[in-house]
């Protein structure tokens, strides 16, 4: 018999599931027969039919707290939790100012803290995923916060998979450079953008749903038995101007 990953009666939570890696995940777990309600402080202007929004913004636990119990309300249940929402513009460190690190922490890191929090009241077992970043994993110039709190995110993902264990279990999702909408733009155009991914082993980003591809396993019965770990999901990484230089 051939496995398959198959959600059905599943209700999933994906913070900023509306854009982006988001989306990506959002549509690969309704592809999974999974029941999806996505939140974030303004609606996107289309859905995946079927995907309710809930308006939040979860640096607020008070909002937060509300959230989950409009979810379960609405759904009855509350089975898987994406904790996605995050990004910080590029901004030098020495030019950053205290309340935009500040803010920057509480998205990227804070946050996540908050939604798992009110996850655990209402959710009777399940799964917790957090998507982190490549810029948790290696120095992050330009973003330093980011950086800070998308690796802080992960020791979070570990400490809270051996509090919760067994009834939830909590995993995380490192990614790279994924081709999102913004992508170009982010690399300066189209020719700087080809310069970055020249740098991935695997020759390209990532795409949004292969994000969502590692999202769903780790929230499938496929994973059952894993808790506390870090899936990266960056094409092998990116290759150091050292190796370049070395022809590796």
């Amino acid at each position: 018999m051939a496995l398959t990953i198959d959600l059905a009666g599943q209700v999933a939570l994906v913070t900023g599931g509306g854009r982006g890696v988001g989306r990506g995940i959002t549509e690969r777990l309704v592809a999974a027969g999974a029941t999806v309600a996505v939140a974030g402080r303004s609606e996107p202007d289309d859905l995946p039919p079927g995907v309710g929004f809930h308006a939040a913004d979860v640096r607020d636990p008070d909002a937060v707290e509300a959230l989950l119990d409009a979810v379960v309300a609405r759904h009855g249940r509350l089975d898987i939790v994406v904790n996605n929402a995050g990004g910080s513009p590029s901004v030098a460190a020495a030019d950053a100012s205290p309340r935009f690190s500040a803010k920057v922490v509480e998205l990227n890191l804070l946050a996540a803290l908050h939604v798992g929090h009110a996850a655990r009241r209402v959710m009777d077992r399940g799964v917790i995923v957090n998507v982190a970043s490549l810029s948790g994993l290696r120095p992050s110039p330009g973003t330093a916060a980011y950086g800070a709190a998308k690796a802080g995110l992960v020791n979070l993902t570990r400490t809270l998979a051996m509090e919760w264990a067994p009834d939830l279990r909590v995993n995380s999702v490192s990614a790279g450079m994924v081709r999102t909408d913004a992508f170009d733009h982010y690399y300066g155009g189209p020719e700087g953008a080809a310069a970055a991914e020249a740098t991935v082993p695997m020759g390209r980003a990532a795409s949004p749903a292969e994000v969502g591809d590692a999202v769903v396993f780790l929230a499938s019965p496929l994973a059952a038995y894993v808790t506390g770990a870090d899936l990266a999901v960056h094409g092998g990484g990116e290759t150091l101007a050292l190796h370049r230089v070395l022809g590796h």
